[in-house]
């Protein structure tokens, strides 16, 4: 499912009362548009936990200290804080567990002894079920964390949720709305945290999209993708992934429903693949190998559907533009869809509709992006 927009470049972001400062990506400038994502604490807070200690006596001392630095660990926010041939490593990697976990072998239990506290501040039945099964699968012990279990930002702050839930689990998993959150989760934990959603990227989705063309087309380099709707944060996914992998990349949405602009450039500016955002859906989908389609008013912004539906009439993918797009080309929806809205059931049933091997493919690539952040 999708959402809205944050960042994916090397910032440091001034709020009027407190500052956070992140490296998101191989990007680096600092462009205004971040401000609509990101949101900063109400307060300036030190970024310092304290120390307690008990002496002898039994007497407490506090004393500041510096957060313990992440060794060899690494987070999964943005596919584009990777190279190609980091990405191209997990993808081989999700094949062959994937393959293992086809087999019925049961014996490969990397994650056997560990566990993932899982923070869903958006609701999602494939983010979960994909990411519990498959910690399960390879021997791990996955927590559901739901929206009233914490409330993060509200009843405890961000900070105070990563330092505390890294001190009992050895991975940490969010889906959440601010881009800020997953910044400041992985900030100031001491566990790899993975980005299961934000209202700027869904690095998972694209990962999983990626495997499934794979499998379908023999290649994701070279490859022709026509994303046809609102540019939100699948498409700013899709934008990160054709940074550092070569393909053709489209983005087909109506006048105001465009990508982050400095995200398009910055992409553009990587100069690895091409990258066309036009408002003509039927001439981008000539040719492609992908039509790729998603909900056109996500979580947060249902209060705007029957504006949206006005306002993308024309957007639809239906057999007449999957007959534009020609013999060869796949279907793809990140899923939920609403069917008979963004996309017809025809289409969603058609024998070159692939979105359920997407949906189970998120399981086998987050099972290789966890395997990779934990060093497995």
């Amino acid at each position: 499912m999708a959402a809205v927009s944050s960042s994916s470049a090397s910032l440091s972001i001034q709020s009027k009362k407190s500052s956070s400062s992140f490296s998101p990506s191989i990007f680096s400038s600092s462009p205004q548009f971040l401000s609509k994502f990101l949101h900063f604490p109400p307060t300036s807070v030190s970024p310092f936990p304290l120390k307690i200690s008990c002496n002898a006596s039994s007497t407490v001392s506090a004393q500041p200290t510096p957060l313990t630095a992440k060794t060899e660990l690494k987070d999964f926010l943005h596919i584009s804080d990777f190279d190609k041939d980091t990405i191209l490593r997990i993808l081989d990697r999700a094949i062959e567990v994937k393959a293992l976990i086809k087999s019925r072998d049961r014996t490969f239990q990397p994650f056997k002894g560990k566990t993932m506290a899982m923070i869903f501040a958006k609701p999602s039945m494939r983010t979960r079920v994909s990411f519990e099964t498959g910690f399960t699968l390879l021997g791990g012990h996955a927590i559901y964390l739901g929206p009233d279990d914490i409330q993060m930002g509200k009843r405890e702050e961000t900070r105070d949720v990563a330092r505390v839930l890294c001190r009992y689990n050895d991975i940490i998993m969010a889906r959440v709305f601010a881009h800020q959150d997953i910044l400041d989760l992985a900030k100031y934990a001491t566990v790899p945290v993975i980005n299961g959603l934000t209202d700027y990227n869904h690095p998972c989705q694209i990962m999983a999209d990626a495997l499934t063309m794979i499998e379908h087309i023999g290649q994701l380099e070279g490859t022709k993708v026509v994303y046809v709707g609102d540019g939100n944060n699948i498409v700013h996914s899709w934008l990160l992934l054709a940074s550092v992998i070569p393909f053709h990349f489209v983005c087909a949405c109506p006048k105001g429903f465009e990508p982050d602009e400095n995200t398009v450039e910055k992409a553009r500016q990587a100069g690895i693949s091409k990258i066309e955002i036009t408002n003509d859906p039927k001439e981008a989908v000539r040719g492609a190998d992908v039509v790729y389609s998603d909900v056109w008013a996500s979580m947060g912004q249902k209060e705007e559907a029957a504006y949206r539906r006005q306002v993308f009439k024309g957007f639809q993918v239906d057999k007449s533009l999957m007959d534009i797009a020609g013999s060869k080309a796949f279907f793809m929806h990140c899923l939920p869809a609403e069917r008979g809205v963004e996309v017809t059931d025809e289409v969603v049933e058609a024998s070159n509709s692939i979105v359920f091997q997407q949906a189970e493919n998120r399981l086998h690539a987050q099972n290789a992006i966890m395997l990779h952040v934990l060093g497995k």
